[in-house]
Order: structure tokens, then C-alpha cells, then sequence
């Protein structure tokens, strides 16, 4: 059955102008969440992306420039995600590898002492697709996240929004309720797996700053002005219907000294509308629920 479930049968089409409306509690009129995502480079391992070029193209191992260059992210640009946050009372949402909740557990026990939400983002970086194991690999990432919160996540973010023909359903055999890895609306959708429907809740490759900073090289501000932009249309647009929009951003790339500004602009505008909800993904996720039923 998994293999007869293709992208397009799990995610009917459905136009956004045909649906019925959306309307979020407590007179807010729009949703944004916030994706803060950490992960665990194994200094064993090629690095997942890098920012130097090996000298004279010679890839050598271990890869100390890049590695160091994700390292910073977890020894400072994390915490400086802490303080913006907190400055405008957001409440993120954790993108976490399983193992980063015992190589980094100063951070996991940090976020979860916040009160911030978990979802699972694979157990060690890397493309879903060269996982030997898909179901241990879930698996053992929902026991990590257990043991540091007591709970299992809700959630899930495929590394590199990766996933195979048969990912989708490992997730929901496993017990997650919503995934992000499919970036097609700017609504929650129902989404068909071989063990009943999931979520997808609006993620963002254009409002992340790993496309933004890291593959089309934009300037420091970007961040600001793109999200700014994107902001503004989809408000306008919830007028007539609510609409998410996803911040994502990684401490390595928006966590430096010269793009912290721009995250610190952007919460600071969105946070000046009072009819804007800051959500994290399993509120977005219940929220739908209580709007529409899934139609398989």
C-alpha cells in the first residue's frame, strides 16, 4: 500500500480560494511559528553543508573548518536565539536530532526548560534516504526527545525535508500527528498515510535561512526583508481566511553576529500586530483540527 501512496495521492489538490474559511480563536486573524533548528554534525562524518571549500578540492576528514562553523551555532548563536525570543515572549518550536539531546544536552534541557516544543528532526543529520533504518532511526529520536521532556514529539522535520516512499508512514505507525516536511500551502493540510491521515503544517524553504544565507548567499539583512514581505502579504491575505507563516532558522547562519539584527527586526514588526498569534507547530496542529476533518 505504502508504495501506492505517490506525493500527489497523499496530498490531493486542493486551491486555496475553494476552501472554507479558517478562523483562529481570540480575534487573532493569522499564525506564525518559529523553528529553531538544531543538529548534531558528527565530527566523524562529512559535514551536512559547508561554508569552506576544501583547499585545492580535497575533501579531508575530519572536516574542522566546517565542523567548527556548526559548532559556534550550538556554543553561542543558540543562545543569542534565547534572548531575541524571550525579548518578544516567542515560544519556538525545536527541530531536534535524537542525538543532540545527549551531545549538546546543555541546549536540549535549556528548550525544554523554556517550556519550547520538540519535534523530531531525524536522530543524527543527514538525508532520511541514507538512513539504514528509517523505523530505529524514528524510533530512537521520539525515545531521546522522551527523555529529556518526558513526552513524546508531536512533530516531525525530516533533515533536509527529506523523506522516502515509505517515511511518511513510519511516522504516523509511530505515533507522530503532523510533519513539515511538505512546503505546498500556506494552510495545514491532511496528508494520506498507510496508518490514517497526518498533518502538514506550513514549513518554509523561503523564509529559512539555510536557502537565504547558505545557498543563495544573501546579504545579512535578508532575513528581515524577505520576512517582512512575506509577512505583509500573507495578513493581508488572512483577512479572508487564516493563514501560517514559518520562520526557520538555524544558530550557525541567523545565530551570528552580523544576521542576529535581522531576526531581532523581523519578531519586533510581526510582534507590533496584536491580532498575530506566535504558535508552535502542535498548537497550529490542534487549532486545525478543531477547523477541519480529514476527507479520507
Amino acid at each position: 500500500m505504502a508504495g501506492e501512496l505517490t506525493p500527489p495521492i497523499r496530498a490531493p489538490y486542493s486551491a486555496i480560494v475553494d476552501r472554507p474559511k479558517l478562523s483562529l480563536p481570540n480575534g487573532k486573524k493569522m499564525a506564525v511559528w518559529v523553528i529553531v533548528n538544531v543538529e548534531h554534525w558528527h565530527h566523524a562524518n562529512a559535514m551536512p553543508r559547508a561554508v569552506l571549500p576544501p583547499p585545492m578540492g580535497q575533501p579531508l576528514l575530519p572536516d574542522v573548518p566546517n565542523w567548527a562553523w556548526h559548532e559556534y551555532g550550538m556554543r553561542v548563536g543558540f543562545w543569542r536565539f534565547v534572548e531575541v525570543l524571550k525579548r518578544y515572549n516567542i515560544t519556538p518550536t525545536l527541530a531536534i536530532n535524537g542525538s543532540v539531546c545527549t551531545a549538546y544536552p546543555r541546549i536540549a534541557q535549556a528548550a525544554h526548560d523554556m517550556g519550547w516544543e520538540f519535534m523530531g528532526h531525524g536522530f543524527l543529520q543527514g538525508p532520511m534516504h541514507k538512513v539504514p533504518d528509517q523505523k530505529t532511526a524514528i524510533r530512537d529520536t521520539i525515545e531521546a526527545i522522551r527523555q529529556v521532556t518526558g513526552k513524546p514529539p508531536r512533530g516531525w522535520e525530516s533533515p533536509g525535508l527529506t523523506e522516502t516512499e515509505v517515511t511518511l508512514d513510519l511516522l504516523a505507525e509511530a505515533g507522530i500527528e503532523y510533519v513539515a516536511d511538505w512546503v505546498l500551502d500556506d494552510q495545514p493540510v491532511h496528508l494520506k498515510t498507510a496508518h490514517g491521515p497526518i498533518t502538514s503544517v506550513p514549513y518554509t524553504v523561503e523564509i529559512n535561512d539555510v536557502v537565504m544565507s547558505a545557498v543563495q548567499l544573501h546579504a545579512s539583512d535578508e532575513l528581515f526583508k524577505r520576512g517582512k514581505l512575506q509577512f505583509d502579504q500573507l495578513y493581508a491575505e488572512s483577512a479572508d481566511s487564516a493563514r501560517v507563516m514559518a520562520i526557520s532558522i538555524h544558530p550557525y547562519l541567523t545565530g551570528v553576529p552580523h544576521r542576529i539584527g535581522a531576526l531581532d527586526a523581523l519578531c519586533k514588526y510581526i510582534a507590533g500586530h496584536e491580532d498575530v498569534a506566535f504558535h508552535t507547530g502542535e498548537q497550529i496542529h490542534d487549532w486545525f483540527q478543531t477547523q477541519r476533518k480529514p476527507e479520507f
